[in-house]
Order: C-alpha cells, then sequence, then structure tokens
C-alpha cells in the first residue's frame, strides 16, 4: 500500500514529505556536563571522561581530520589548538566540529559519508587543553575553503547549547537558520580574531 502511494505521488508530481533531519547527542554512552557559554567564543566544552566516545551528530560527509596534536604552550597556535579533531558537513549545510580528542577511529577520513551517531573518535585532552579534564570542545560554524584554513570559523561561530539539550533530550532541532545568520553578520571568512 505504501509504494503504491509512493507511485501515485511521484505519478502525479507531488514529492512525499520527508523526515526532518535526526540529531544525536556528540557524546554516547557517558555521563556529560556542559555549560551554555564558552570563554571567548560560540563554543561548549562537554565534560566526559576520557575515553568516551564522539560520535557523530547527524548523516553527513567527514570534512577535516586531524590525528596529530601540533599543539605548543610557547607558540599557542590558534590552528593548533584543537589537538585531535573531526569536522562534519552534516546534510543540513552546517559543520559540525570535535576537538581535544584522544583518538580519531582509522576509517574516519575527509570524503567518507557518516551516519548519525558513528563513532568519530574518543574523548581526550589533546591540543590546548593538555593538562585540563577531558572533554569534547563543541563547535558549529558553515563550511569555509580549506585553504587558507580558517581554523578560527571551524572552532564555532554559534552557541551549541540549546541544540545540545535539544539533543540530549530526544528532540530534532537545528541550528541551519542560526548559522545561516551569522555568516551573514560575518561574513564567509570574517576577520582573523586578535587572539
Amino acid at each position: 500500500m505504501k509504494l503504491f502511494l509512493v507511485i501515485v505521488l511521484m505519478l502525479i508530481n507531488i514529492a512525499p514529505a520527508q523526515a526532518a533531519p535526526v540529531f544525536i547527542f556528540p557524546v554516547a554512552d557517558c555521563a556529560v556536563d556542559y555549560a551554555r557559554a564558552h570563554h571567548d567564543y560560540a563554543a561548549t566544552d562537554i565534560l566526559a571522561k576520557k575515553g568516551c566516545k564522539f560520535v557523530s551528530p547527524v548523516n553527513g560527509v567527514i570534512d577535516e581530520v586531524n590525528r596529530v596534536d601540533n599543539w605548543s604552550g610557547k607558540t599557542n597556535l590558534g590552528i593548533d589548538r584543537g589537538g585531535l579533531y573531526v569536522s562534519i558537513i552534516g546534510d543540513d549545510g552546517v559543520r559540525y566540529y570535535g576537538s581535544h580528542l584522544s583518538s580519531v577511529v582509522a576509517s574516519i577520513q575527509p570524503g567518507v559519508v557518516v551516519k548519525a551517531g558513528r563513532i568519530l573518535g574518543k574523548i581526550g585532552s589533546s591540543g590546548s587543553a593538555r593538562g585540563t579534564a577531558p572533554h569534547l570542545h563543541f563547535g558549529i560554524s558553515w563550511p569555509t575553503p580549506t585553504q587558507p584554513n580558517v581554523w578560527w570559523v571551524r572552532r564555532g561561530v554559534v552557541l551549541p547549547f540549546k541544540y545540545l539539550d535539544a539533543w540530549k533530550a530526544g528532540k530534532d532541532l537545528s541550528p541551519v537558520k542560526d548559522v545561516a545568520a551569522a555568516q551573514m553578520k560575518f561574513g564567509e571568512i570574517p576577520p582573523l580574531p586578535k587572539k
């Protein structure tokens, strides 16, 4: 009966309704704590035990992967602060970024298609989080060109807390409108922050 209805709708050129994206909280099977704000830009640090799973919050494609921790306290370069990280471009066009990982799953490479809930890596304290409590730095932004490396957008432009609250409660709440508004406000490649 369902197939018949789809065929009828196709014949009369009416597309069947599409379900909303399914969002998953980005830390699986672990107790977490997180704040409503971040110290100096729009992101959230999700505190969890070392080794907890960082999972894709949405269906999408792996954008960037970094498996080498190049951060040094002597230079404290912004591009290196995330340590080990993975970013995903969701099917919704939004970039989701998780950093300070202790490891990244070997099969996670740029261009790999992932479903919401797929394990991307393990939570740790790499990069500028070295010596702090393990946590996932979680950022939401728009995709940017990889050359030049626009790390200050990747790390987060839209505060994630209301989305994290919804996803943790099992509700779909999309950041698409907030991301589009932030991009309109700041431009595709906003100026490099002073610190």
